[in-house]
């Protein structure tokens, strides 16, 4: 128990510190509506499985061996990024004020979610580094705990993102009350993708 205990902590404050993921649900609550960033924040919660299966199987570490590896996925989650805030400001135009702007269907956003969440093999490593210091030798099959501790880092992954989603929902229907403001919503959630996604392409400073 003492062990979950500070397992359940340290995910909390792993989860609302400032990064990507957060930054990108945020971005769409904003941006396009309290419905859509809980989109959003439901697929980066389902990456959560994916990496801990890899994480489980130990391809995280195969990927951390190979540099070309590494870098073919991190350029790729970068790009997948910047399309999609390239898509945002394309489509940024005509958007009635005390409206979301015009967003793509939830199932669409839940899926792009999964996609970045999964393109970004930093989440891998830092997965095959986390989950790995809880695990309790002699309590069973490694494999299994890490696969538990997976879907306790999901869930409350989806209960903090979800939460900022909603928060970030209620302050873009207020912005968009201002019409000055509501025309440049959709710009800015454009540019902050484009952000992010520079953010994860470029190799980490040592």
């Amino acid at each position: 128990m003492t062990n979950l205990t500070v397992f359940l902590v340290s995910v909390v404050l792993v989860t609302v510190a400032p990064g990507p993921d957060i930054i990108y649900v945020l971005t769409r609550g904003v941006s396009q509506g309290k419905r859509a960033g809980l989109a959003a924040a439901a697929g980066f919660s389902t990456g959560c499985i994916f990496h801990t299966a890899l994480a489980a199987v130990g391809i995280s570490a195969l990927i951390r061996s190979s540099e070309t590896a590494f870098t073919v996925i991190r350029l790729a989650g970068g790009a997948y990024l910047i399309y999609l805030g390239i898509g945002a400001l394309r489509s940024r135009g005509g958007s009635p004020v005390g409206e979301a702007a015009e967003a793509p269907p939830l199932w669409s956003i839940y899926r792009q979610s999964i996609v970045a969440n999964i393109l970004n093999p930093k989440v891998t490593l830092f997965f095959l580094a986390f989950l790995p210091q809880f695990v309790v030798a002699g309590a069973g099959s490694v494999g299994l705990q890490l696969m538990g501790l997976g879907l306790i880092f999901m869930t409350v992954t989806i209960l903090v993102f979800g939460t900022v989603a909603l928060f970030a929902g209620f302050i873009g229907d207020w912005l968009r009350r201002t019409p000055t403001v509501a025309g440049r919503i959709r710009a800015l959630a454009g540019l902050t993708f484009i952000a992010l996604g520079i953010r994860v392409a470029l190799p980490d400073v040592r």
